[in-house]
């Protein structure tokens, strides 16, 4: 009889294996897609409509009548930069913390790099942030906006800060789901919350002297410079980026630490 059991701490064998079962990941990540779309009357159109709609009712209620600064930038495109990675980060944060629990029949019968279930949730995340791409480049024609080519070659970087962000985030939330249910109902609030923490509806320069504190969140930086390289009007505050990367990555470590110390007990208490 083998006897298969989790090790305690992260190991670059953790990452071998996940490559090694990196078509299972793909099948969830796969599985996952389909489901999100499945017996949908407007079946993918649901990650264009999403974020337009939002962008709309915060450009009338923001934009319009609280007279939200936006940097000299025409509002719904200010909005909609910011809306594009908000929700790639926000619904991936939530998916990731919820997939353990989703998939706890597999779980428990099943071995498999448990890692695998809140990163195949997260890369589903990427469809619907390209497929809400399309209204972005409507709004750029729209607003006559031409990025620059070095703009766009640093969407993939904030796209990579922003899944690592939602990943550490993610495996903290997982695990502590697992034993305590109450995440299911707690994140949503917490994630409105962290919206207007974030500067989606406005400059991270409304705070005045007190800016840097916005730093403190991942977004920040990855929402600011997405809008200096697609918009332009001000240069990327790579000391910002860099902050909210530094404090991306010790969320991903942390995440990653506190998940292997907790695996060990996910199939006996899910």
């Amino acid at each position: 009889m083998t006897v298969i059991k989790p090790k305690k701490t992260l190991s670059w064998g953790d990452f071998k294996e996940i490559w090694q079962y990196r078509e299972l990941l793909l099948f969830f990540a796969w599985r996952d897609l389909k489901v999100r779309y499945k017996q949908t009357a407007v079946g993918v159109s649901w990650a264009l409509f999403q974020p337009f709609f939002t962008m709309v009712v915060f450009s009338v209620f923001f934009g319009g009548l609280a007279k939200m600064p936006s940097d000299g930038i025409p509002y719904p495109i200010f909005v909609f930069v910011g809306l594009l990675l908000w929700q790639f980060f926000s619904t991936a944060l939530t998916d990731a913390s919820n997939s353990l629990v989703g998939n706890q029949g597999i779980i428990t019968k099943v071995y498999f790099p448990r890692l695998i279930l809140p990163i195949s949730t997260i890369l589903v995340k990427f469809v619907d942030f390209f497929i809400a791409s399309i209204i972005l480049v409507g709004l750029m024609v729209f607003y006559h906006y031409t990025p620059h080519l070095w703009g766009l070659l640093i969407i993939p970087l904030l796209l990579l800060i922003s899944f690592f962000a939602a990943l550490g985030g993610g495996l903290i939330l997982a695990s502590v789901n697992v034993k305590y249910r109450d995440v299911r109902y707690a994140l949503p609030f917490f994630i409105q919350i962290l919206l207007f923490l974030t500067p989606v509806i406005y400059p991270p320069s409304i705070a005045g002297k007190y800016s840097w504190i916005l730093a403190i969140n991942p977004m920040t930086g990855v929402i600011k410079a997405a809008r200096s390289a697609l918009l332009g009007g001000a240069p990327i505050n790579w000391l910002l980026l860099g902050i909210s990367g530094a404090v991306c990555f010790v969320i991903l470590i942390i995440g990653f630490v506190y998940f292997k110390k907790t695996e060990k007990y996910f199939a006996d208490i899910i």
